[in-house]
């Protein structure tokens, strides 16, 4: 999500937005502020005096309704050890670093924020991007709780999404080597490969597939690329969506173009803005991670993204997040519980019938059949650990088996052909494909453990 490396130079960068822009700035529609919004503002962006004096109001105050305001200060004034030394006063929580104040916030929900904390959120976030009041001002409808929304240190389309963007035959993609990763999609017979290495850079792409208008939300922090159908039935133009700037829990918030609400890529879900609350929900479908050689192998009509975007980025193979995907630390605060696997292991999940669950890639070391159910939906997973590669398909009462043949699989009655779109037997019968994606565990274990997938 973010291209900068260290915390520190977020600080910096935001100090140098804090300094030069005025006090005053505000949402267009706020006259007369509430106090506590100016005194929060004065703690982040006022002199010491003047900062030092407001702590000290808070204090004797003794009221933990500003304790998310100080927490969002504490993030770029990391060194005030008055603000540090406020929020051990009205917590009682031991003095530590931002990112474990962001996880006992993430653990104390019945900590609430003052009246006009969306006006604070508003100024801050106005104060780093003008462009950002476009998605958080006074009286923002929400389902996720503001204070847990973070800048990701990058302005409103800071990462760009490839909108419709060039296509060209496999053979002369000479910029791919064979071991690079693609997102992998086939609808209704068009069949396309979007590599990471570019879509590393972009995290969104928008785009019409088969004749179904499509958006792939990737989120690198969280391993995560999911393929979202953005035609919503209204009988209004498709969806275009982009990368807001904000994270929620490390993972990204994308806004739609048409009324800038923020959408919970994880879910499919708006969560700030005008379509909160409503029963929209996006529409998955399948996508998989793969090997490029094995991918034109198995579709040699393949078309893959033109590494000619119109953007100057370095694409080279391992460049995008080389420390971030080799390092075993999140870049900003979730809850996790580890237990089971490590953070930032792999896991294939899917979501069926109100019920989610998601498998170690472990479990397909070597290449592998894993047989499971979901509610009372069987299902079969064919993968391979090496490759990040998973499929899912609906179930049936037999048992299934990977034979030497490649695309194919054998069970008691015979062989069945692997397809991007179901498994066939010999006799025509079929057992439809079934949306899943990759993510990192700590996504998947944050959600189904806050029960985000049953809002």
């Amino acid at each position: 999500m973010v291209f900068i490396s260290t915390r520190r130079a977020f600080a910096l960068l935001l100090s140098m937005f804090l300094c030069v822009l005025p006090l005053h700035l505000q949402a267009q529609s706020v006259q007369h502020p509430p106090l506590l919004v100016e005194q929060s503002l004065q703690v982040l962006v006022g002199s010491r005096e003047d900062r030092d004096k407001n702590l000290a109001i808070f204090e004797q105050r003794g009221k933990t309704d500003v304790v998310p305001a100080l927490i969002q200060a504490l993030r770029f004034q990391p060194n005030s050890t008055q603000l540090r030394s406020t929020l051990v006063s009205l917590t009682g929580q031991p003095d530590q670093s931002w990112d474990d104040w962001m996880l006992w916030q993430e653990e104390h929900p019945e900590i609430k924020p003052f009246d006009g904390f969306d006006v604070f959120k508003a100024r801050v976030t106005q104060l780093i991007d003008p462009n950002f009041a476009d998605f958080l001002y006074p009286g923002v409808r929400h389902s996720i709780r503001l204070e847990e929304i973070a800048w990701g240190g990058v302005n409103k389309d800071g990462i760009p999404s490839l909108d419709h963007p060039g296509m060209i035959p496999a053979k002369k993609a000479d910029y791919m080597r064979d071991d690079d990763l693609v997102f992998g999609i086939s609808i209704n017979g068009d069949t396309r490969a979007y590599p990471l290495r570019i879509m590393n850079w972009h995290e969104m792409f928008n785009d019409v597939i088969g004749g179904v208008p499509v958006a792939l939300a990737y989120c690198t922090l969280c391993g995560s690329g999911i393929l979202y159908e953005t035609d919503l039935g209204d009988g209004k133009e498709p969806m275009i969506f982009g990368s807001s700037g904000f994270l929620y829990r490390s993972n990204k918030l994308m806004f739609d173009r048409r009324t800038h609400s923020l959408w919970n890529q994880f879910t499919g879900r708006p969560v700030v803005g005008t379509l909160t609350g409503t029963d929209l929900e996006l529409k998955t479908r399948p996508v998989t991670i793969t090997r490029w050689e094995q991918w034109k192998a198995h579709h040699p009509k393949t078309r893959i993204l033109n590494i000619d975007t119109g953007y100057r980025r370095d694409y080279g193979s391992g460049v995008a997040y080389r420390e971030y995907f080799s390092s075993p630390e999140l870049m900003f605060p979730a809850q996790v519980d580890q237990s089971e696997n490590v953070a930032k292991s792999y896991v294939f999940v899917l979501r069926l019938q109100g019920k989610e669950q998601a498998w170690p890639l472990s479990r397909f070391r070597g290449g592998q059949v894993v047989q499971d159910k979901i509610g009372e939906q069987k299902i079969i997973l064919i993968g391979n650990e090496k490759t990040r590669t998973v499929r899912a398909y609906a179930g049936n009462d037999e048992v299934f088996s990977l034979v030497q043949k490649a695309g194919y699989l054998k069970s008691e009655n015979g062989s069945w052909e692997v397809t991007e779109d179901a498994l066939i037997s010999e006799d025509g019968h079929q057992l439809e494909r079934l949306p899943g994606h990759i993510s990192y565990w700590f996504a998947w274990n944050n959600y189904s453990r806050s029960g985000a997938f049953a809002d």
